[in-house]
């Protein structure tokens, strides 16, 4: 049991580490105000992750989910200045963003480009085409209801918040326990045995991009209703703490092997090492480097282990 869990433990006894220096060297890191902004800060990172988790498990990555966030940032603007009610503009930027993903997904799944150079190409295509539509001017004069939903501050994030918990729990519960979960799964560990099952891997990689737009313009939406303007350039450096929150939490690159909880743990990682190197007294420019250090030093732990597991299989084969 533990060694099933252990990237889960390690994550926990790091995140304990953590929390228990800032207890003894920074205790201002642990107001109300303090936390509740981190909660809201790191919200759109944990629902665009939820989505990430399924395309990592099918073996494929998105790394334009930056730019679409600042896309259906600036859309769910537009559609709020439009007249469309809150409500009504969150839902036509999910739509932005599952049309964003539904080309990711058809050129990867149908045309067969590897998913890291088609979603290279849409990051910078979409961003700089934002940037000439917009020329780099922010969304202002919002409607009055459309900061935080139309609510008090506090339901909002409650509402945010309950959205977040309710897409984790489902999603975990989906992938352990409906057949679409064990598709995705399947999809990951081996698309020609997949195939073999009855299952098609194509539409299987679409869909998760879909699915990933989608969670990425919902994302977008809860973070654009906490402020009265919306900049042209949200999202920038999304992609990385949303990969490294998801690879940390030990969803394997190559696909098939991960789960909701160790993403979950992850999030909260990735979330607590920015601020706390501020409150010790670091600059805040380390917070991508050690990132990229976390998805280096992931990535190697899921290689040595596939290595270490071929070669026990070699090994048992062998004739005594």
């Amino acid at each position: 049991m533990l060694q099933r869990h252990r990237r889960e433990i390690s994550l926990i006894v790091s995140i304990l580490a953590i929390v228990a220096v800032l207890a003894v060297v920074a205790p201002g890191f642990f107001t109300f105000a303090n936390q509740r902004d981190l909660m809201l800060a790191n919200m759109p990172v944990l629902i665009v992750a939820l989505g990430m988790v399924l395309v990592i498990l099918t073996g494929q990555i998105d790394i334009s989910v930056g730019s679409q966030f600042a896309i259906c940032s600036v859309a769910t603007g537009v559609f709020a200045r439009m007249g469309l009610p809150t409500p009504l503009a969150g839902v036509g930027a999910c739509l932005v963003g599952a049309l964003m993903g539904s080309v990711n997904g058809a050129l990867v799944a149908w045309v067969r480009i590897p998913s890291i150079v088609v979603t290279l190409a849409t990051m910078v295509a979409l961003r700089d085409g934002l940037r000439w539509v917009t020329q780099g001017a922010w969304v202002q004069d919002l409607p009055p209801g459309f900061q935080w939903f139309g609510q008090s501050q506090a339901a909002s994030e409650v509402i945010t918040a309950g959205c977040a918990a309710v897409l984790a729990v489902g999603m975990n519960w989906g992938l352990r326990n409906l057949a679409a979960g064990r598709v995705v799964y399947a999809t990951g560990s081996s698309p020609n045995a997949a195939r073999l099952a009855g299952i098609n891997p194509r539409l299987v990689v679409f869909a998760v991009f879909v699915l990933t737009g989608a969670l990425t313009g919902f994302a977008a939406v809860c973070n654009a209703v906490r402020f009265l303007q919306i900049p042209s350039n949200a999202g920038i450096g999304l992609e990385l703490k949303v990969i490294a929150a998801v690879v940390v939490g030990g969803v394997a690159i190559s696909g098939g092997r991960g789960t909701i909880a160790g993403t979950l743990l992850g999030v909260l990682l990735l979330g607590v090492i920015g601020p706390a190197l501020t409150f010790l007294g670091f600059s805040a420019y380390w917070e991508r480097a050690i990132e990229g250090g976390i998805i280096l030093a992931a990535v190697s732990m899921d290689a040595v282990r596939v290595r270490s597991g071929k070669h026990a299989d070699i090994v048992s084969a062998q004739p005594a």
